[in-house]
């Protein structure tokens, strides 16, 4: 396989590029964690002192219980809330990075499979059996591969549905703790 200097070049600038928009989608996924950290932030504050001025009010243990108890509810619905967002923001970003990796392992293969190609058809006569090993082992190596990606994949898959399916139970476990608390105040 004949590789040139404008093949290099060209493969260096897609990739200098690649390089560049993974940077972006990075920054643009720490940005977006930090917006939603400096708005949580500024929520709990504002939250914090109207809190503190409830329970201040209170004028007896049964008033500070009930205020208490109204307090929690709104509490859990925002970390569970936040941890939504902090999972699409995960998600997201990581869908983005994932995509890349396997347009540039898509390439990689191509190449290498190219690679391995051209130089089989400049084989010396006579050496058809070692040939077909070669071609063989490297059909079974990207076979294994796709394999692999594909089990990442579905467990990667199973490990979010897995998280969703927990969180919406916590959630659920809640409601129904503060309505039986609730219901006995």
């Amino acid at each position: 396989m004949n590789f040139n200097a404008e093949q290099f070049a060209a493969t260096q600038k897609a990739n200098l590029s690649a390089a560049a928009d993974l940077s972006q989608t990075a920054f643009a996924g720490f940005e977006r964690l930090v917006e939603l950290n400096m708005a949580a932030g500024k929520a709990a504050v504002g939250e914090s002192f109207a809190n503190m001025q409830a329970l201040m009010g209170a004028k007896t243990p049964q008033d500070m219980m009930a205020v208490q108890a109204s307090l929690v509810q709104p509490a859990i619905e925002k970390t569970v809330s936040y941890g939504r967002h902090l999972s699409d923001i995960a998600n997201s970003t990581s869908a983005v990075f994932t995509k890349a990796v396997e347009g540039k392992m898509a390439e990689s293969e191509q190449a290498v499979k190219s690679l391995v190609e051209n130089s089989l058809k400049n084989a010396p006569a006579g050496s058809d059996a070692a040939v077909a090993v070669i071609k063989t082992a490297f059909e079974a190596g990207q076979t294994a591969a796709e394999t692999l990606k594909k089990v990442a994949k579905q467990a990667a898959d199973t490990a979010e549905s897995n998280i969703k399916a927990a969180t919406a139970q916590a959630e659920a476990s809640v409601k129904s703790v503060m309505s039986k608390a609730k219901a006995k105040a």
